[in-house]
């Protein structure tokens, strides 16, 4: 049996909603080992004088909890 553990991270980027996603992910991956899965929760922004001036992705990440022997 398989026990997947969920941590929830921000991604952010001033050029897209995509890159904000992607920013979550590598961030996450620098200390999260065997991720499994990563999914978007909520997209959000900051605007600025009638522009989007920063980009944010919620995302789930996803990986397998391993036993400690």
């Amino acid at each position: 049996m398989t026990v997947v553990k969920i941590v929830k991270v921000l991604g952010t980027s001033e050029e897209s909603w995509q890159d904000a996603a992607e920013e979550a992910f590598r961030q996450a991956s620098k200390t999260i080992d065997d991720i499994s899965g990563i999914e978007i929760e909520d997209w959000t922004a900051n605007v600025e004088n009638d522009e989007i001036v920063e980009y944010h992705a919620t995302a789930e990440v996803a990986f397998p909890v391993h036993d400690q022997e």
